[in-house]
């Protein structure tokens, strides 16, 4: 009961900040979570990763979404990105990759190492939340222009020769107008998280968003000391003088093991994570 009390007031403070009368839902963010992993394993080139991608098209246009698609290829393997666009001024980017890696080369049972990764945390996760999110935006107005990008090609990073953020390496390259700011979420959906601010983030834009954090409630949850620095989807944006952070939980005790299921992910987790997203869309956060 008393967690319900805690809530009560970032609830208010959303539905004035929202713009419409929709909030995020993790059980629905939840729901994309299942689906992709119904889709069995998404690593570039699978049946699986096409019909993700094909998901996550129709679900965009579902929600009357601009819907552009970038299809290219690597090492001989056709990849394919997706971004979906609503609204008008500067360019607010949220990204998600939705490959699963090929290999659980970090299982604890060496026998199982050349499964697939099932996924559920590292590329659903992220995916879930753009997806509620495109719903949710759907019903409120806007003052930016939001991009809801979807990578292939991330998380096959050290298999066979391949880097890490393909897609998102492609996307950054081919850009035809550039974002003001770009937002990852990856590995958003642990039942105990704890987002810790990530070393290779843009720092103003990185303590903004924490700050954003802390104002919903969620401070337990979003620690800005740095403790990770990585390499993700938020790199090949840096690299272009972009702004970029990612929103990561690493310290995800089942990453690139065939553990990665979706009894690891929490509803409420997406939840914050989502909520979290529509308040910077709100708030215009990194556009100023």
């Amino acid at each position: 009961m008393a967690g319900r009390f805690r809530l009560l007031p970032l609830l208010l403070v959303l539905l004035l900040s929202c713009g419409g009368n929709e909030f995020f839902s993790g059980p629905r963010a939840y729901r994309h979570l299942q689906a992709q992993l119904e889709m069995g394993d998404r690593a570039p080139g699978s049946e699986g990763s096409a019909r993700v991608a094909d998901y996550i098209v129709r679900e965009l246009e579902r929600q009357g979404w601009e819907v552009r698609q970038q299809r290219f290829s690597y090492r001989g393997v056709p990849l394919r990105n997706i971004v979906g666009v609503r609204g008008q001024g500067p360019i607010l980017l949220l990204g998600a990759h939705y490959d699963t890696r090929r290999l659980a080369d970090q299982d604890p049972d060496p026998a199982r190492r050349g499964d697939p990764v099932p996924g559920a945390n590292d590329g659903a996760s992220g995916v879930a939340v753009l997806l509620e999110l495109a719903r949710v935006l759907a019903h409120a107005p806007l003052e930016v222009q939001v991009w809801l990008a979807f990578f292939d090609g991330e998380d096959q990073g050290g298999i066979d020769g391949w880097p890490w953020s393909v897609g998102a390496s492609y996307m950054a390259q081919h850009l035809g107008e550039i974002p003001h700011a770009v937002v990852i979420v990856d590995m958003v959906g642990d039942r105990d998280p704890q987002f810790y601010a990530e070393g290779n983030s843009d720092p103003k834009l990185r303590e903004a968003i924490w700050q954003l954090a802390h104002e919903l409630g969620y401070g337990e949850f979003f620690t800005p000391t740095v403790r990770h620095t990585l390499i993700d989807d938020h790199i090949p944006f840096r690299q272009r003088g972009i702004p970029a952070v990612d929103l990561i939980d690493f310290d995800y005790p089942y990453w690139h093991t065939t553990a990665d299921t979706a009894d690891k992910v929490s509803p409420e987790t997406l939840e914050r994570v989502g909520r979290l997203l529509q308040a910077i869309v709100r708030n215009k956060v990194g556009l100023h």
